[in-house]
């Protein structure tokens, strides 16, 4: 270890190397002790950030669901999970009813869960959409005592989006405004691509048999340009949040995202992960992208390499992670071990297409990946093979509370609950 790494110990080696003489060979051997003691200290400190992180792992629920999401359900101050048909209470973590959802064709018609609280009475609510029928709705939080009885939860309906083919959603504040907007990724190539604003509704508008006191306003950016996979994030680094979809990219205006067009550039053609993700991996101030094959081998990373000088178009160079395994058709990107640094977590969406995708039949896996950005590499470490796979959305958050940052993720394979050791 460079003591030029920590401006603490320079200072204070600094401090006693003028004072050595003064003080006499007592404080000198104190000195050194404190110092050695300081730096074991960041030694155990910089091993146990290297070390890979184990976790205990639970099924929670075996069926074809894929989406899951964490929150408070209860008010009890712990975090509970919602995962399609059934939340799971923090702590015991048994399943408890939340709604009915139809199968169709090997999966469960849902394509991702969120919590918000639509009427506004202080409890989370679950929407959610789906992949073929165009309704969304939402599942309304029947309270204490309804929850302590084992009560389904109140379906309404939240919008007719009057679209199909939904691969899945992300929930995202794309304007900066606090509030999240609703994302719909379509895998449809010719189709709109639509954000949905949540927006407040006037009181004449609740009733008791619908209390939604927000209503999805969509917003359709262009008539067509979409396509498998998505992402938000600011893509050409003018401080405004972008949209990435399997086609290529949406460039929010400089202003008033909601009363025109965005800006499409049809810069590639992907069958790629839901989301991808858009961060500054190189750390040189431009944006990267991360990239999974959702239905075959191959997982990327974009390196940003400036703009053509005649067209503008961003320019990439596409540097392989991985391609040991198939579908990786999720992604999280999230500090798992303390150390201020985001990792990549990812694996196999079993049974993406039935095992109709290459490697389909494969084993499930998870893993996460370490990022340097001095030798721009990637270093897997293995959470769990044979049995821990993904579905559409991973939970990456501390799920017990005691300062650790858990998973949880709901697929084919099962709903699993991992809590870091």
């Amino acid at each position: 270890m460079k003591l030029q790494s920590s401006p603490f110990l320079a200072s204070f080696l600094s401090c006693w190397s003028g004072a050595n003489v003064r003080i006499g060979v007592k404080k000198v051997s104190f000195a050194l002790t404190v110092v050695s003691t300081v730096l074991t200290a960041l030694d155990v400190d910089q091993a146990q950030a290297d070390e890979p992180i184990s976790f205990q792992i639970r099924m929670l629920a075996l069926d074809a669901n894929e989406g899951i999401a964490a929150g408070d359900i209860d008010g009890d101050g712990k975090k509970d999970l919602v995962a399609g048909r059934a939340w799971f209470k923090g702590g015991d973590w048994a399943a408890r009813p939340l709604r009915n959802i139809e199968d169709w064709n090997g999966y469960v018609q849902s394509n991702g869960d969120y919590l918000f609280d639509l009427d506004k009475d202080g409890d989370l609510d679950v929407f959610a959409g789906s992949f073929i029928p165009s309704e969304v709705h939402w599942y309304e939080n029947p309270g204490n005592d309804g929850l302590r009885l084992g009560k389904q939860w109140k379906q309404h309906l939240l919008l007719d989006t009057k679209r199909s083919q939904n691969e899945g959603q992300l929930l995202s504040d794309i304007d900066g405004d606090g509030s999240p907007e609703w994302i719909v990724n379509s895998w449809a190539k010719d189709c709109p691509a639509y954000i949905y604003r949540l927006v407040e509704k006037p009181d004449s508008d609740v009733s008791d048999s619908n209390p939604a006191r927000f209503e999805l306003v969509g917003h359709a950016l262009g008539q067509s340009g979409n396509g498998h996979g998505v992402a938000v994030g600011d893509l050409n680094n003018d401080g405004k949040v972008d949209l990435m979809v399997g086609q290529g990219w949406y460039e929010q205006p400089a202003s008033d995202p909601w009363s025109q067009p965005w800006t499409f550039h049809s810069d590639w053609d992907l069958h790629s992960s839901l989301p991808m993700i858009i961060a500054d991996l190189d750390k040189d101030g431009d944006s990267d992208v991360i990239i999974g094959n959702g239905h075959n081998y191959g997982l990327y990373w974009w390196e940003q390499v400036g703009s053509d000088s005649e067209t503008g178009k961003i320019e990439f160079v596409d540097h392989m992670i991985d391609d040991s395994y198939s579908q990786p058709h999720t992604l999280a990107w999230a500090d798992l071990d303390g150390d201020g640094d985001d990792e990549l977590i990812t694996g196999k969406r079993y049974y993406a297409h039935n095992s109709h995708d290459p490697g389909g039949n494969e084993p499930p896996c998870l893993y996460y990946y370490r990022w340097d950005p001095k030798t721009k590499t990637f270093t897997r470490h293995t959470i769990d093979e044979g049995h821990v796979g993904c579905g559409l959305q991973i939970v990456v958050e501390d799920l017990n509370g005691d300062s650790k940052v858990d998973l949880a993720v709901a697929g084919k394979s099962g709903t699993y609950l991992l809590l870091a050791e």
